[in-house]
């Protein structure tokens, strides 16, 4: 084909009628429901923040809020729990991931098995938990009779740690594993002791991924509502400001500059990352380093290691054993009447949240997959900018954007109006609470399919369709799996995106979670709260049956 014709079939010129309105579709669709669902809630939050109580338009609420004389300390407060948290699961994220990938440590089927249970429950599953294990009738203060102060700042950190921790693993992990050995080679070869080898190589290597997680840790926990609404007692920060100022004095406009404030740390942190990012080593090339065994080295971190493990199976351990105790911890013996609930809406949050994360799961992955098709046949230039709009929403926490769907969806009954207080609302806030996650794991699967393929297709006299059903979405069909799962356990227990979605009518589990503990029925909460777990682990071991059923037919079709 010359260069003249190649050109040509990019732009589409070449294209027939059917295939020019099917990439024109797969464009618009997903833009339309970015610029529906997330630019336009967002434009409605800045402009309701201007909006005065006399009607009158101007930064009148900024001057207000910023000359309240408990704001400054609410921000204080968040900074100082964020950056404890941040730095609490940078320490223990990188002794974690070293000790997994670069140590021969016994168990570690236990440590992954810790690492994940944080992942399958709402966030104040962990503040549930502590307050069980440590608070005023707590497991610990039941049995000693020595009561910890874990309410406030200190449980705050212990609890967002606890949530964050996972994330800051992972991203330490895939730093470490885009080391080259040759490079400890030539050190070794050097003479240069194991010490100096960790401060001279890997500590160096791993500056970016450190600050990736520092920036991670710190956005999840600045803008996270559930540990704040359940352990943090009289410490205040941004998260339970603004749902003090929405729901406790129907203060929108407050909110909305409230939650303006919190976006404003939460996307320098997404700015710091993406350049931390940018600039890191890719580890294209790099030979992996194997694990070896060095005692002085070894012991010190299994035990770290092994203890943050225990300690984080220790406390949904303790969710889970409540949720079958009679009467906390009084009478300790077990019974399943924890199950019946019939307050707070009984099972139906359950099922809301089962049918909204469905929708979410389905929804997001057709519009995420027509998106990164689109985005393949468009021109650099024009696939930066799609890309750069499909990232954003990372950078906004989930608590504004559930406030933004309240200010802009909220409204008389015609379009858009009508979607308030339904699951189908809920469905959309939660898609493009992840939608950037969903998205990138998208582009990294559609990298993988061979243009060489798709050109074949095109040689013998395939089209679109043909193209799609023969090159792409076989190889895309893990990363669709995926993304379909993900966005599904996700949606499960979000709760600060989805608690100002809530209705009379309408709830979904992780609120109702809340409800209970807020009501004094905490082992009831714990028992609503094991149901979501449960789902979500079901959902985990159906994605991994149908993945390996996937590759085993995979294997059998290229061998026939």
């Amino acid at each position: 084909m010359s260069g003249l014709a190649e050109k040509r079939s990019s732009r589409g010129l070449d294209q027939p009628l059917g295939e020019k309105l099917f990439q024109q579709v797969v464009l618009l669709v997903p833009l339309a429901g970015l610029a529906l669902f997330f630019l336009y809630p967002l434009a409605i939050v800045v402009w309701r923040s201007l909006q005065q109580r006399d009607g009158a338009v101007g930064a009148g609420n900024y001057r207000e809020i910023l000359g309240l004389d408990h704001l400054w300390g609410v921000v204080s407060n968040s900074l100082v729990m964020s950056g404890l948290t941040a730095l609490i699961c940078v320490s223990l994220g990188l002794v974690i991931a070293y000790a997994l990938n670069r140590t021969r440590m016994p168990l570690r089927w236990l440590v992954s098995l810790a690492l994940i249970l944080p992942l399958l429950a709402p966030s104040l599953v962990q503040a549930l938990g502590l307050i069980f294990m440590f608070g005023r009738n707590g497991l610990v203060t039941y049995l000693t009779g020595i009561e910890l102060q874990i309410y406030g700042l200190p449980g705050l950190v212990i609890a967002n740690s606890m949530y964050a921790l996972p994330q800051a693993v992972m991203i330490m992990a895939v730093a470490l594993r885009h080391a080259d050995r040759r490079q400890y080679d030539a050190a070794l070869v050097l003479g240069a002791s194991p010490w100096r080898r960790f401060c001279d190589i890997t500590l160096p290597a791993l500056r970016f991924g450190i600050l990736s997680a520092a920036f991670v840790c710190f956005t999840v926990t600045i803008t996270d509502f559930g540990n704040a609404a359940v352990i943090g007692g009289n410490y205040r920060v941004l998260a339970s400001e603004i749902y003090a100022q929405v729901v406790g004095q129907m203060n929108f406009n407050m909110g909305a500059v409230v939650g303006i404030l919190l976006l404003i740390p939460t996307l320098l942190a997404f700015y710091l990352e993406k350049v931390a990012g940018q600039r890191g080593d890719t580890g294209e090339g790099a030979i992996p380093v194997e694990p070896d065994r060095w005692a002085p080295r070894d012991l010190p971190l299994w035990i770290i290691t092994h203890l943050t493990a225990l300690f984080l199976i220790a406390i949904v351990a303790v969710v889970v054993f409540a949720s079958f105790v009679q009467l906390w911890p009084y009478k300790m013996s077990l019974t399943l009447k924890n199950y019946n609930i019939t307050t707070q809406g009984g099972f139906d949050p359950l099922w809301t949240s089962l049918y909204a994360s469905l929708i979410t799961a389905v929804f997001g992955t057709i519009m995420l997959f027509a998106l990164v098709l689109a985005q393949r046949k468009m021109p650099r230039s024009s696939a930066r900018l799609v890309y750069l709009l499909a990232i954003i929403p990372v950078g906004v926490p989930g608590l504004v954007l559930g406030l933004s769907y309240v200010l802009a969806f909220n409204v008389k009954p015609v379009f858009p109006g009508i979607l308030y207080g339904s699951a189908l609302l809920i469905a959309f806030c939660n898609f493009y609470h992840y939608h950037s996650q969903g998205f990138l794991t998208m582009v990294t699967g559609i990298r993988n399919v061979p243009k060489q393929l798709e050109e074949t297709v095109t040689t013998i006299g395939g089209g679109t369709w043909a193209s799609l059903r023969d090159a792409i979405i076989p190889i895309m069909v893990p990363t669709l799996i995926s993304v379909f799962f993900f966005l599904f356990m996700r949606g499960m227990v979000t709760l600060s995106a989805v608690i100002f979605l809530i209705t009379p009518k309408l709830s979904v589990g992780a609120v109702s979670v809340m409800r209970l503990d807020q009501a004094g029925s905490s082992t009831q909460a714990a028992a609503f709260s094991v149901l979501i777990m449960l789902t979500v682990l079901a959902a985990m071991g159906l994605m991994r049956v149908i993945l390996k059923l996937q590759a085993r037919l995979t294997r059998s079709t290229g061998a026939s």
